[in-house]
Parts: structure tokens; sequence; C-alpha cells
């Protein structure tokens, strides 16, 4: 037994799977690792997260949110045992039908999937907020000049610092501009492959909520952008524009500001992603991201056309190589 796998197995003796058997569930873009245990006698799951302290986000990060969305009326995971000073929770089990793996089955269920993921964004946005790091235009551009400095420089092998630092100054101050106001807890990893269909709960608890251990102050709009430009699944244009509706209905915020920062937040989020995607392939040798490169590159584009983003449009569709072919080949590890 590896070390990781004795503080397991002593962190489950102390609860009631200590006689469950033990299989892997598939993990995602971190370090961390999930096991499904099932008690032999009464059938009862509950789901082990390994996430080492110093290689992936403390547990004690996953904790706090979770107390905090259960708090407020949403399906987080009961926390059953907990091992912070080396990573190992124990969590209830909600399942396997995570919303990209339900669409795929019933593609004519998106609406009400997404309808009720938009409800869960307009409860957590009415409560009241946690004490956390700000996700403001710093950092945000910080993260989107990744696209430079992973992306760019991964399929060219240098990327242009003049347009670079151009972009972060024209950049933070659109941030600035359009991003500004009131804050509330975004997840920032709000979308179809973190989301449990759980049709036997009412209301908004019918969303499982996942992945919510980096969870920061930011714009109303983030966790929406996140949802409905997915890189992972194709949401029909129609149904993002009736979920954004839904929202902008739902909390009287200002229809003009509210769809430029979405498109505003949508060109950082999907900055980000390519300098992410092309590091987690190059430098982690995890080539199943390259695939998903070109629909973030369509989302990007997309919110470029937007009129707050005229400053840096131009400047980005002449810096960035577009994902053809031989530029996504270059991404993949040899």
């Amino acid at each position: 037994m590896t070390n990781r796998a004795v503080l397991a197995a002593a962190l489950i003796a102390q609860t009631p799977w200590a006689n469950a058997t033990r299989a892997p569930l598939a993990g995602d873009a971190s370090n961390r690792r999930y096991e499904r245990l099932t008690d032999p006698d009464s059938g009862r799951t509950a789901v082990l997260m390994d996430s080492p302290p110093g290689k992936a986000e403390s547990v004690e990060s996953f904790v706090r949110m979770a107390n905090h969305l259960r708090s407020i009326g949403l399906s987080a995971p009961e926390i059953y045992a907990e091992d912070t000073q080396y990573g190992f929770l124990l969590l209830e089990d909600l399942g396997d039908d995570l919303f990209a793996r339900i669409l795929k089955q019933h593609p004519r269920m998106e609406r009400e999937l997404y309808g009720a993921a938009t409800d869960v964004l307009i409860d957590l946005h009415k409560a009241p907020i946690l004490s956390l790091p700000s996700y403001g235009p710093s950092l945000m551009t910080e993260l989107a000049a990744l696209s430079f400095t992973k992306y760019a420089q991964s399929v060219l092998g240098t990327h242009d610092t003049d347009a670079r630092e151009r972009f972060e100054y024209r950049f933070s101050d659109i941030l600035h501009n359009e991003t500004s106001g009131a804050k509330v807890v975004v997840q920032r990893d709000y979308h179809a492959e973190n989301l449990i269909w759980l049709p036997e709960r009412t209301g908004v608890k019918r969303v499982g909520l996942l992945d919510f251990q980096t969870a920061m102050l930011g714009h109303p709009a983030y966790d929406l952008v996140s949802l409905l430009q997915d890189v992972r699944r194709d949401v029909a244009a129609g149904t993002e524009m009736r979920m954004v509706d839904r929202y902008i209905t739902a909390t009287g915020v200002n229809d003009h500001d509210f769809r430029t920062a979405y498109a505003v937040l949508g060109a950082q989020r999907n900055l980000r992603i390519l300098g992410i995607f092309a590091r987690l392939a190059t430098e982690y040798g995890k080539p199943q991201y390259v695939d998903l490169i070109p629909a973030t590159w369509a989302h990007l584009m997309r919110d470029l056309d937007h009129p707050a983003l005229v400053t840096v449009a131009d400047l980005l569709r002449t810096a960035l190589p577009a994902p053809t072919p031989d530029h996504l080949d270059r991404l993949r590890p040899k």
C-alpha cells in the first residue's frame, strides 16, 4: 500500500463504510482522485475524495463551500468524514447522472435542466456571501493572458510580447469598466459535467453541485457564462438566449449592463481556457484537452464581436493562432 492508501483506509475505517468495496470514479483536470465506496450489506454508497496537499485545492475550501451551499438550500454533497491534514473527504454520493450524460440520452431535456441550473444561480446570488478572495480585473487579466504565454507560445514557439502587454492594459480597463458592481459567490466551473440531475428532489435541489472548491467573489454573469458557453457540449443558441433572459428577469439586473458583462466575461473565460487546455496537453500529457480548443475558440470569436471588446478584438485575432489542424497537432504530446 502507498502512504496515501494507508491514510485513506484509516479514515474509512472510522465510518459505516469500513467494509465497503471500492471502485475508481472518473476524475477531472486536477490532481484529485475519486472512489465510490459501496457497503456490501446495506448497499449504501459514498464517494472518497483524495486531494493531496500541495498538489490540489485544499479540502477545507470544499468543506466550507459545501456547507454554505447546503445552508442556503442547494444540493452540495454532505460531508460524512474528513481528514483535512492529509486531504481526504468522504462525501455523499450524488450519483452518476451528470447533465452532460443525461443530455446525450435525452437532448429534449436541455431547457428543463438548464432552467433548473439557472435557477440555482439566481438563488445563490440572492444569498449572503462568504468571505472569499476576489475574482477581479487584475487576476482575470492575468489568467486571460495565458492564451499568449501557454497557447500561442506552445503553438508558435514564441508569442508577441508587445501584443500581450497591449492586451493586458486594454483588457484590464474593459473589465474595470464593464464588470464592476456588487459581487456574488462564483463557483467558476459551473457546467454540464459538474452538475448532477436529481429528479427525486424538488426545485433547485434537483441540481447536484460538484467542483466548487475554487469559488471566489465575482460578477453575477460569470457562472452563467460557464454554464451556457460550455466548451464540452454545444448548448443550443435558443437555450442560451432564454437562460440569459430568465436570469435578468428573475433578478432585475440592468439588461444592457448584464449582457455586456456576459460577453466580456465570456471572452475572459475562453482566453483562460485556451491557455489552460494548452498547458494540460503540453506540460501534463493530457492530449484530450486539445480536442476542446476549437469549441473554445468559436465561443471566443463570438464574444469578441461585442462592441465592448472592440479595443482588443483585432489584436487577439491577429496575435493568437487559430486552431487549425496543424496548430493543434503542435500541442499534442509527442
